[in-house]
C-alpha cells in the first residue's frame, strides 16, 4: 500500500479479492495536505457549490468514486456554466474508477491530458476556464467479463477473444499513463482466518509522511511540484540520476520491454520514491527493479 501514494495504481483481480477494499483504505495512509493544497482545493468545492455546510477549509485529501455510468461532463467538467468534473473534485486526492473497462472509452480517454498537464481547460463560446486536476488514479478491474480469467479456484466461462476485447477496451497510451499495475489474488481461508494483526495504517502513513517531508524540501524552489509524481522532464534529469548498474538495468528494460518515452520517466519516478520511502539519497537497482515490475504484463498468455 504505501508504493501507491502520488503515483497512478490499476489493480487487476477477481470479484471478492479486495481491490474496493484497498483503494478505500489509501486516503488512511496519505500525508497530510498543506494549508495551500487545502486552500486550492476548499476553491474548486466552492465553484462546484459542494463545499460541506460548516466547513470553511477542507482538510482531508478528497476520495471520489463516481459510477462508470458518468458521463464526459460528469467527469471532466462542463455544462453551460462550466463546473469542476470529477477529476478536479479529486484534486490532491484520490479518484477511484471501479470497473474500470465498463466506463466509456471516450470518458476514459479524455482523463489522458489531464493525467499529464494536472489540469483541465474546457472551452465555450465565450471563452474557456481552467481547473486544476492534480489526482492520483487508482483504477479496479476484473481480468474478463466473467472475472475468473487467470482465478486459481474458480474457471474463467469467457472465450480467448471475449477476454481480449474486454482488455483492450483500455488504451495503450491510458495505461502507460498508470505507473503501478498489479494483480490483486483471491485470499486463501488461512489469511482471512488469521489472528495476526498487520501493520495499523498510522504506522505505514508515519513513513508515507518522512517520504513526502524528503521530496517537500526537494521541490522547495520548484513551483507546483510537491511530490515525485509531479515531476516534469526537467525535475527528473535533476533528481532522478541513475548509477552505471542502474543504467545498464534501464537499458535492458527498455529494449525488452519496449517501453515509450513516457514510460521511461515515470519509472524513474516511480523509483525515486520507492528511494524515498526506504531512506535512501540515491536510487540504487533494487529500487530500479522494483518500479520495472510493475510495469503492465501482458494478461493474455
Amino acid at each position: 500500500m504505501r508504493r501507491f501514494f502520488g503515483h497512478n495504481v490499476l489493480m487487476v483481480g477477481s470479484p471478492g479479492a479486495g481491490k474496493t477494499l484497498l483503494a478505500r483504505a489509501l486516503p488512511g495512509i496519505l500525508p497530510e495536505m498543506s494549508i495551500e493544497e487545502s486552500l486550492d482545493v476548499t476553491r474548486i468545492y466552492s465553484v462546484a457549490d459542494q463545499l460541506p455546510a460548516g466547513t470553511p477549509l477542507i482538510r482531508h485529501r478528497p476520495f471520489r468514486a463516481p459510477h462508470h455510468t458518468i458521463s464526459h461532463a460528469g467527469l471532466v467538467g462542463g455544462g453551460n456554466i462550466p463546473k469542476p468534473g470529477e477529476i478536479s473534485l479529486a484534486h490532491r486526492g484520490v479518484l477511484f474508477l471501479d470497473e474500470f473497462p465498463e466506463f466509456g472509452a471516450r470518458v476514459l480517454e479524455v482523463m489522458r491530458q489531464p493525467m499529464e498537464d494536472k489540469v483541465v481547460t474546457i472551452s465555450r463560446a465565450k471563452g474557456s476556464l481552467t481547473f486544476s486536476a492534480n489526482f492520483q488514479l487508482i483504477a479496479a478491474m476484473n481480468p474478463c467479463p466473467c472475472g475468473y480469467y487467470g482465478d486459481s479456484l474458480k474457471p474463467c466461462t469467457c472465450a480467448p477473444a471475449v477476454v481480449t476485447k474486454y482488455q483492450k477496451r483500455i488504451s495503450g497510451p491510458l495505461l502507460d499513463r498508470i505507473d503501478i499495475h498489479i494483480e490483486v489474488p483471491r485470499v486463501d481461508y488461512e489469511k482471512l482466518s488469521s489472528n495476526r494483526v498487520s501493520e495499523t495504517s498510522d504506522s505505514i502513513r508515519a513513513r508515507v509522511q518522512a517520504a513526502r517531508q524528503i521530496q517537500t524540501q526537494r521541490f522547495s524552489e520548484s513551483s507546483n511540484i510537491v511530490c515525485n509524481a509531479d515531476m516534469r522532464i526537467a525535475e527528473v534529469r535533476k533528481f532522478c540520476k541513475l548509477q552505471d548498474e542502474g543504467q545498464s538495468l534501464m537499458r535492458a528494460a527498455m529494449s525488452q520491454l519496449n517501453l515509450s518515452a513516457r514510460a521511461y520517466h515515470r519509472i524513474l519516478k516511480l523509483a525515486r520514491t520507492i528511494a524515498d520511502l526506504a531512506g535512501s539519497e540515491e536510487i540504487q537497482s533494487a529500487h530500479l527493479a522494483e518500479a520495472l515490475q510493475y510495469r503492465p504484463k501482458l494478461m493474455m498468455g
